[in-house]
């Protein structure tokens, strides 16, 4: 049975990984931190046994996804994966670090794949022996419900690789869509100068949070208001991706807004942290 390795197992690599479970692959899965492994697979089997009780899962899923998810404790237990996804915290130097121990243990011939949502591929490429075979695969949350994956070709990228990356995220399921490596890629380019701005409409007094939301959800058939959805994603992630973006285009138009970077310095993080936009 082909082998995935899963490095980070926050909400999206946990995501990540019961997907790739789900389709059949074994899953090698580590976090840098031994109790946030333990509790990610705890969480994640409360998550399967509630879909079952509700009758939106079968007994023989459940049991299948947690039977190919092995929780490993070194990066010397990749060495048998054919594709390893990195899915840490969005900080260029513990990713390149995570990268560079991922590339110095699996096979020359493995795909290795990011899932960050606007750090620079070619940037993060340079701690990967053989770059071509480095991708971005920018999943959505949650995973297991979220069709896209959106591949990003770095630089060094080979065709190769694009192509066994498309290959691997049909496996899964996912709908994949080629974009190059730009600041924010496609998503977060769109997506984040919406909701930044959405927040400086709330900072001014345009309008309050319910209003934003509103108008958004009913003139603009959004399934939800865009200070929901920075609750959902959490503020101080959409504060990494707008400092990405601003950084990236040097551009003022992606200045953060003020109001955003308060509610994070606060420890308003949205649902994570219990309040944000609204209170959870």
């Amino acid at each position: 049975m082909p082998v995935v390795g899963v490095i980070g197992l926050g909400t999206m690599g946990s995501g990540i990984a019961q997907v790739a479970a789900h389709s059949g692959y074994t899953v090698l899965a580590m976090d840098m931190d031994e109790r946030i492994s333990k509790q990610s697979l705890a969480s994640m089997e409360k998550r399967l046994r509630d879909r079952v009780a509700s009758g939106k899962m079968k007994q023989e899923e459940l049991e299948g996804i947690l039977r190919n998810i092995n929780i490993v404790s070194s990066f010397q237990q990749f060495s048998r994966a054919e594709v390893v996804i990195e899915a840490v915290f969005e900080r260029v130097e513990i990713k390149k670090e995570v990268l560079q121990k991922i590339s110095d243990a699996v096979s020359e011939h493995a795909l290795i794949g990011s899932n960050t949502s606007s750090i620079s591929i070619t940037m993060l490429s340079g701690a990967v022996r053989q770059p071509g075979r480095f991708i971005g695969l920018h999943f959505f949350n949650p995973v297991p419900v979220m069709k896209l994956v959106e591949i990003v070709k770095g630089y060094s990228t080979s065709d190769e690789t694009v192509s066994s990356a498309k290959e691997f995220a049909i496996s899964l399921g996912k709908q994949p869509v080629v974009v190059s490596d730009f600041p924010g890629f496609v998503s977060n380019r769109v997506l984040m100068p919406m909701i930044n701005e959405a927040i400086f409409a709330l900072m001014e007094g345009v309008a309050g949070v319910e209003e934003i939301d509103t108008i958004m959800k009913l003139g603009m058939h959004h399934p939800m208001g865009p200070l929901e959805l920075a609750d959902l994603i959490g503020l101080d992630v959409c504060l990494d991706i707008m400092n990405s973006l601003y950084s990236g285009f040097r551009d003022p138009k992606y200045r953060p807004c003020p109001l955003l970077e308060k509610m994070v310095n606060a420890g308003l993080l949205g649902r994570k942290s219990g309040r944000g936009f609204y209170t959870y």
